[in-house]
């Protein structure tokens, strides 16, 4: 770099001395001149201000979006604008793919449960993904993201707590495998219902009554839930028949299996039905199963053919088996009843048998002192 008047050339950099005319002094004006590599700053009379704030140099990423859309869409707050927009596309892109993929994904996986659960991840990984989208196009760092979870770490573990436990038990449910989306189950407080819906979070169940519950699966997974329609939807009933000691009990037998047989939802025969290692006869079956007080116990057990009508199959064959009754004079039901027998130890007991009201005794049971004529004995 050269400066002054002279004609020779410079080999280092050089200033105008004071006494050239037109010069100024460098003290003056606060000029330093560096070489070629140096930077130059400007100050008045040496007053000491500080350097400009520097100006973010664009990358070229968003010098080729720039060069792309007019001036007017980068005004401020503009990459918020932006953001917003990504998110949106996001949600709508997710439930998009979900439509595409739902298919493939419920043909891939035999159980609805685990389809739906696959589902509703694939919208959460492609919504996730466009949130971390329009974070960078707001202009967050991880540094910023990383901070904010440190601070709030604490309190969204504690609120999250029972959301957390939820999760992790409904896991376990998918992979158990208790019940499935369609299942009839039964709760140990005897609320029974279809299966509507199993999240990984709660588990929605239609009752008979035609209500609606939503059990967190932390809870369901630790109560008795009978399933009535895992595998084999057929189940097994009894009806107890208590006949009189008179009865004939063969006679009893025979009427309580034709009480079921002829009814509809009840399987009439075939081959008997596995449970675990053990096999059972389809046909309905008449047991004598206790000698009562009162009477003989017999127990009738049968199929019915789906578990949907418990109630209404079990007052099928019980009015059956009373229309059969009416015809057979040998087959009594018992009533509860007491004999009372007195022998030579016990005393004896007078008991009349009279038509009418006894005057001597009141509705309570109480006797009543009447006047009579004296006997022999009494006292005057």
């Amino acid at each position: 770099m050269q400066t002054g008047t002279g004609t020779e050339p410079a080999s280092g950099p050089q200033t105008a001395s004071a006494s050239e005319p037109g010069a100024t002094p460098a003290s003056e004006t606060g000029t330093t001149v560096g070489d070629a590599g140096g930077t130059a700053t400007a100050g008045a009379g040496g007053s000491g201000a500080g350097p400009p704030t520097p100006v973010p140099t664009p990358t070229e990423g968003e010098q080729a979006v720039r060069e792309l859309l007019p001036d007017f869409l980068f005004f401020p707050g503009a990459n918020y604008v932006a953001a917003a927009l990504v998110v949106a596309l996001g949600y709508v892109l997710s439930g998009y793919v979900v439509r595409v993929v739902g298919r493939p994904i419920a043909r891939r996986f035999r159980r609805q449960s685990v389809a739906q659960v696959m589902l509703r991840l694939v919208r959460l990984s492609i919504f996730i993904l466009s949130l971390g989208v329009a974070a960078a196009v707001a202009g967050l760092r991880f540094g910023d993201v990383a901070i904010s979870v440190g601070v709030f770490s604490a309190v969204v573990g504690i609120v999250l707590a029972p959301l957390v436990g939820s999760t992790i038990n409904g896991l376990f449910i998918l992979a158990d495998q208790p019940y499935e989306v369609g299942d009839m189950i039964e709760l140990d407080n005897g609320r029974k219902g279809f299966v509507d819906e199993i999240t990984i979070r709660y588990t929605k169940m239609f009752t008979l009554d035609n209500t609606f519950l939503v059990i967190p699966n932390d809870t369901i997974r630790d109560r008795l839930v009978t399933n009535y329609s895992a595998e084999d939807e057929r189940i097994r009933l009894r009806i107890g028949f208590l006949a009189t000691y008179e009865s004939d009990i063969p006679k009893t037998r025979e009427l309580l299996e034709r009480a079921a047989s002829d009814t509809e939802m009840v399987i009439e025969g075939g081959p008997d039905i596995r449970i675990g290692s053990a096999r059972y006869p389809a046909k309905p079956t008449a047991y004598l199963e206790e000698y009562a007080d009162s009477g003989i116990l017999v127990t009738l057990r049968f199929w019915a053919k789906k578990p949907y009508k418990l109630l209404a199959v079990r007052s099928r064959v019980q009015t059956n088996l009373y229309e059969l009754l009416d015809d057979e004079p040998d087959v009594e039901a018992a009533y509860p009843h007491t004999h009372h027998v007195f022998d030579d130890t016990s005393g004896s007991l007078r008991a009349e048998v009279a038509e009418g009201h006894d005057a001597a005794w009141t509705d309570a049971g109480s006797r009543v002192e009447m006047d009579r004529p004296p006997r022999d004995g009494d006292e005057n």
